[in-house]
């Protein structure tokens, strides 16, 4: 493996959690699957679709998200929302989450300036 897609993996593993974080959380109102691209890269997380469709089958079949087919503009979407459990578990994983940033925050010994 070259340095360059080590470097890649290592970056992609550490992005993982925090993109199903960000999704859960987005998908507190509906989205089809471009929407919720277009709305996570407002925000600042890039994801691409080879991502995101994959996650949100994985999350729903986890039970944490719930999906629908609607027509619109003559063209059928899946629309996706967090579904009572995942709702249910999103504070959890956000105050981890928030715990987590704290302590790796001292861990890596990272100074406000």
């Amino acid at each position: 493996m070259n340095s360059d897609s080590y470097v890649e993996n290592l970056i992609q593993e550490l992005r993982r959690g925090a993109i199903v974080l960000a999704v859960l959380n987005l998908l507190r109102e509906e989205q089809y699957g471009y929407s919720a691209l277009k709305l996570l890269a407002e925000r600042g997380l890039e994801v691409d679709q080879g991502t995101l469709y994959p996650l949100l089958r994985r999350l729903e079949g986890q039970g944490l998200l719930e999906s629908r087919w609607r027509i619109e503009e003559e063209r059928p979407r899946r629309y996706y929302v967090i579904s009572a459990e995942g709702l249910a578990l999103l504070p959890r994983l956000v105050d981890e989450w928030s715990k987590l940033t704290e302590t790796m925050n001292k861990a890596l010994w990272i100074e406000k300036e």
